[in-house]
Order: structure tokens, then C-alpha cells, then sequence
């Protein structure tokens, strides 16, 4: 079954590339255009079984050393852009993960992938959600992603391990498409029901 959830995230990604790749390639003249600095955030994240990968990310603030490097969350606010905030609402600035997917990092859905630091204070059953590749999109992330508490994230990315299926993964992946056009606040659930 993972094999082929594998294939499929292969085929997607990189036929999600190939047809966004105008799109990507406006987003990054903007970037450029309206923010000093490097095109892209790259961050270390841990992925399946505690593999330390780089995610990319386009870039949605303007660049701050010491607050990147300290995970400095507070000033996030602050340093977003106008154009920032518009490729954030639409999901825009997560598409460069699919090259993430296409190397085997990440997968389209999965529990999404952390920093290091936060795995290091995992307690048992939190490390349940390293079982799986990390993913684009994810069970928490169509059931509330910033309206939840870190414990029902954890709550959902376990619940997404136990219960994986690739329909399971077809369902996230439609329901991620409503909340690009529609928000996040709309579609808050109980993790129990999957």
C-alpha cells in the first residue's frame, strides 16, 4: 500500500509541477520584485523515521536572521508582506514542496513535518506521527490546521497514521482544495472521526 501511495505521490507532484510551473514562475518575479532576498525559505524538518530533510517553502516575509534561527514565531506577524499574505491564504507559497515530494521527503499527505527541536520533547505517542513520510497537506491541516491546539494536531496526525488509506488521502486532498477557496475555520472535527 505505501508503494503505492510512493507512485502516486510521484506521478502528482511531478505532474503538479509541470502544470503550475507558469504560476511558479509569476510567484517568484513577485517575490523578487517585492522582497529583498532569497526566493525561497529553506528549513531543516524531520520526516519519516526522524530523517532530517530541507523544505521549501516560497518566501512570505521579509528575511529576519536571528528570528529564523531561533524560531522566533512572535515576529512572524510583523515581517509578513502584503504578497506574503496573499500566497499564504491560497496555499502558494507551500507549492515548492512538491519537489520535496518528488525527491522522497514528503509525500501530498501526511502529518507535516516539524523542527528537529520540538521532536526532541516527543513523548511516545507523539512519535507516532514520525511512522509516516510528513505531508503537504494533512488530517489536522483540513479539520482546523491554525484554529487547533498543538495537542489536536497530534491528536489528528496519529489518528491519521492508524487509519491510513489511500482514500483517506483522496479525501484530504479534495477537502485541502475547499479550504483554498473557502478557509480553514470552516472545516474544525472531531479527530476520532476520520
Amino acid at each position: 500500500m505505501l508503494k503505492i501511495k510512493r507512485a502516486f505521490d510521484f506521478i502528482i507532484s511531478a505532474f503538479c509541477l509541470l502544470v503550475l510551473l507558469p504560476l511558479l514562475v509569476i510567484t517568484g518575479g513577485m517575490i523578487k520584485i517585492t522582497m529583498p532576498g532569497p526566493l525561497f525559505f529553506r528549513q531543516k524538518r524531520v520526516g519519516l523515521h526522524h530523517k532530517v530533510f530541507e523544505i521549501y517553502k516560497f518566501r512570505s516575509m521579509k528575511v529576519d536572521e536571528s528570528a529564523e534561527k531561533n524560531f522566533d514565531f512572535d515576529k512572524d506577524e510583523e515581517r509578513l508582506t502584503v504578497f506574503g499574505k496573499v500566497i499564504r491564504r491560497l496555499k502558494i507559497d507551500e507549492l515548492p514542496q512538491l519537489l520535496n515530494v518528488l525527491k522522497g521527503d514528503m509525500s501530498l499527505v501526511g502529518p507535516r513535518p516539524t523542527i528537529e527541536e520540538q521532536t526532541k520533547e516527543y513523548d511516545a505517542y507523539q512519535r507516532q506521527r514520525l511512522e509516516m513520510r510528513p505531508g503537504m497537506t494533512g488530517l489536522a491541516q483540513v479539520n482546523g490546521n491554525t484554529h487547533l491546539s498543538w495537542e489536536e494536531r497530534i491528536e489528528y496526525d496519529v489518528a491519521y497514521v492508524k487509519h491510513y488509506s489511500l482514500w483517506l488521502d483522496v479525501k484530504i486532498l479534495l477537502k485541502t482544495v475547499l479550504i483554498v477557496l473557502f478557509g480553514e475555520g470552516s472545516f474544525k472535527r472531531n479527530p476520532k472521526r476520520t
